[in-house]
């Protein structure tokens, strides 16, 4: 199977020397552009429809793009992008990388990129670009079961229906766990 293109339009909004993007560039993992290729698989975190396995033909044929930028300013940068490409959403997972950590959604431009990847059935590739980083592999480890579910969804209903469904089960969890510390306390 065909391995994707990288691309990546640099905002400019970061440090290039802690950059995860910059990183990809130096190990030639990722091409920078000076635009968002025509066609490609934009990944924009605020797109309707949800990454899943449908959009391989296009990632091979017209590679997957990511906008490098602050997250302080993503809505903004990605308003003005290109209708001219696929739009796709990253579904849920949890970002591991150091500005980020813990938080759903928030993940650095490696772990968009890898996630992408790993969706779309590349996972050699997925865990080559997070081998570069010492937190990286954890990325996979933390969010695999949730991968691999993303990775099975066949269109972008199946994958928002998965999403909605492991998103249900950890608030349930959450409420549970809620529910047995408030009990323990007044027990005490």
């Amino acid at each position: 199977m065909t391995e994707p293109s990288l691309f990546v339009y640099d905002a400019k909004q970061c440090d290039p020397k802690k950059c995860t993007a910059h990183k990809l560039k130096r190990h030639g993992l990722v091409t920078f552009v000076p635009w968002i290729p025509r066609g490609s698989l934009l990944l924009h975190p605020y797109a309707e429809l949800t990454l899943n396995a449908s959009d391989t033909g296009r990632a091979q044929g017209k590679g997957i793009s990511a906008l490098d930028c602050s997250w302080k300013r993503a809505q903004i940068i990605f308003k003005k992008t290109s209708a001219s490409t696929a739009h796709r959403r990253i579904p849920f997972l949890v970002a591991v990388n150091p500005v980020n950590y813990g938080k759903p959604y928030e993940l650095s431009t490696v772990e968009a990129l890898s996630a992408a990847l790993y969706i779309l059935g590349f996972g050699e590739k997925s865990a080559d670009l997070l081998g570069k980083f010492k937190w990286g592999p954890h990325f996979i480890e933390l969010n695999r079961s949730r991968l691999d579910l993303y990775r099975d969804a066949r269109t972008s209903e199946r994958a928002r229906s998965t999403e909605r469904e492991i998103i249900g089960r950890l608030r349930c969890q959450d409420s549970k766990r809620r529910t047995q510390g408030s009990s323990t306390r007044r027990s005490a």
